[in-house]
């Protein structure tokens, strides 16, 4: 599904992933080129978050090879951490530093500094809609606002690939709107690969739909392959995702 000629900047070969004989991702392949923002849908348990902690190097693939705007993840890793921005589901944060110290400490960790780590700062704490917490302590955040800090930290290096693993989950429908709107917005100039168990946010924010079930990929295709409504959606994933009776 990538024009010719177009960058490929997320790359997934024969990704498998196996814990003694229960296989929780099998021969995974897909490619998605530069500027596309692409859906990962699957059951809890498909194997998303497997997939993506493989592509961004936190979990090693037991057979097949990750690629990230061409550097190879498992051999090249800081040169694939540097393109990328990722967003964990449930990600860990020092709950007694505040939004403000924590992206200054990890904007040193990413080697920004100055008059650059300045702006940076600036720009994730309004486009997060931080400011009002900005000085608070994480730890006395609500869920929601967690997960802005989250999403703030992903953006803080300009990166050219985001990689979100559920980036609305805990938020009310205001703020679902806004996250919503940021991704629209950032698929304008960069790579998007978000996990999501929401069908309106397929159609909301997604050109290109990627399913999986039990491991493997069993849909790879636009959101109207999926159904041309959200009642047609949620049949057809029902289907594909039916469990097998042994």
């Amino acid at each position: 599904m990538s024009p010719a000629g177009t960058e490929l900047m997320i790359e997934a070969q024969g990704l498998c992933k196996y814990y003694g004989q229960f296989a929780a991702i099998d021969n995974v392949s897909f490619s998605i080129p530069a500027g596309q923002v692409t859906a990962f849908l699957g059951p809890n348990g498909a194997g998303k978050s497997t997939t993506m902690k493989i592509l961004t190097g936190f979990l090693s693939a037991t057979k097949g090879t990750a690629r990230i705007g061409g550097f190879d993840v498992y051999r090249d890793r800081i040169a694939a951490a540097q393109l990328i921005g990722y967003l964990p589901e449930n990600g860990p944060l020092y709950l007694e530093m505040t939004p403000k110290a924590l992206l200054n400490y990890l904007g040193g960790a990413r080697d920004l500094s100055g008059a650059h780590l300045r702006e940076r700062l600036n720009y994730v704490a309004e486009r997060c809609s931080l400011t009002q917490v900005w000085g608070k302590a994480i730890g006395k955040l609500s869920r929601g606002y967690r997960q802005r800090v989250g999403m703030a930290q992903a953006l803080l290096h300009d990166p050219r690939i985001l990689i979100l693993d559920e980036p609305t989950a805990g938020l009310d429908p205001n703020q679902v709107h806004e996250v919503r709107e940021l991704i629209r917005d950032l698929g304008k100039s960069k790579t998007i690969l978000l996990s999501t168990h929401i069908l309106q946010e397929v159609r909301a924010v997604a050109n290109r739909v990627i399913l999986v079930n039990e491991g493997r990929l069993v849909l790879d295709g636009t959101a109207s392959d999926l159904g041309k409504n959200e009642e047609e959606m949620e049949a057809r994933f029902r289907q594909l995702t039916r469990r097998k009776v042994a």
